[in-house]
């Protein structure tokens, strides 16, 4: 792997490129969920993108392990990275907008960072920490506020579903500091995380949805499960570790806070979508707060004056 320099141009485009795709899976998800239920939709991105990210490591001649305690391991990694995650914001999905479960799933920064000081010894919150979590969870707060006020439509399941899919993400980045431990290369760590949770999902999408009773959905929805699971899986992926390869992993997490932005202009643009000023102002303070956690506009400004 690379040693990670300065942010050059074309790295600013592989980051808007990323945030992007994972904006777009919000938009993805919520038009293949006006036909499918959520963990249909879960089954097929990760069915998808397990075959493509399996045929992107022949093509890079990277062999897949066959050792018990890796898939455990992964098996692990796929519940709380993916199975969990996806299949809460997809069902939240059925409650709020796309723009909405994008701002919410940019407080994972502020779970992980509380999930790490709880479960770890080297990472503690710091003062500059303290603040951006404290302003990630007034964020949270504000955007429950609206969403419990009269007239909010009972948005209000979708909001704890998507905050939900935020603590599990945080837990996580905790979880997966194994496999940097294990020297797994983060390629071969995506497939076998994806195909985990492709091995969890196929039973539990049998018994809950009976998929076989599913009328067929039409192209639309056929075209958004094709771009969830190509653009906003397997390549996402593969751009990320590139990224990270090349930038590091504190400046590839920037992507964080460019998501909603995308999945935003997404869901108003196409999907109609408006959002509240109480979602706004909860974006805000989520934005405040993962710049305070970032440190590097504060340094900035410490610097300049």
């Amino acid at each position: 792997m690379s040693k990670p320099h300065g942010m050059r141009l074309s790295e600013w485009g592989l980051l808007g490129l990323l945030s992007l795709l994972w904006g777009g899976s919000f938009f993805f998800s919520k038009v293949a969920l006006a036909e499918l239920p959520p963990l249909t939709v879960v089954l097929v991105r990760v069915s998808i993108a397990t075959g493509a990210l399996w045929l992107y490591l022949r093509l890079r001649g990277i062999p897949v392990p066959a050792r018990a305690g890796l898939w455990r391991a992964f098996l692990g990694m796929g519940m709380l990275n993916s199975l969990l995650p996806f299949t809460l914001i997809f069902w939240g999905q059925t409650f709020i907008g796309s723009g909405l479960a994008s701002i919410i799933n940019a407080t994972t920064p502020v779970f992980s960072i509380l999930v790490a000081h709880a479960l770890t010894d080297d990472e503690k919150l710091s003062l500059g920490k303290l603040a951006g979590v404290a302003l990630g969870l007034a964020g949270v707060i504000v955007l429950l506020g609206g969403e419990i006020a009269p007239g909010s439509g009972g948005a209000l399941p979708g909001v704890l579903a998507c905050l939900g899919a935020a603590l599990c993400y945080g837990l996580a980045n905790t979880y997966g500091r194994r496999f940097r431990r294990m020297g797994i290369e983060p390629a071969l760590g995506a497939f076998g995380q994806i195909a985990s949770t492709m091995a969890m999902a196929l039973p539990l999408t049998l018994l809950v949805d009976r998929p076989w009773q599913i009328a067929a959905p039409g192209a639309a929805t056929w075209g958004a499960l094709a771009g969830l699971a190509l653009l906003s899986t397997a390549l996402a992926y593969i751009i990320y570790f590139r990224l990270i390869g090349a930038v590091g992993a504190t400046n590839t997490s920037l992507v964080t806070m460019l998501v909603p932005v995308s999945a935003i202009l997404l869901g108003v643009g196409i999907l109609h979508e408006r959002l509240s000023a109480s979602q706004l102002g909860g974006m805000s303070l989520v934005g405040l707060g993962l710049l305070a956690l970032d440190g590097r506009l504060l340094r900035r400004l410490r610097r300049v004056a």
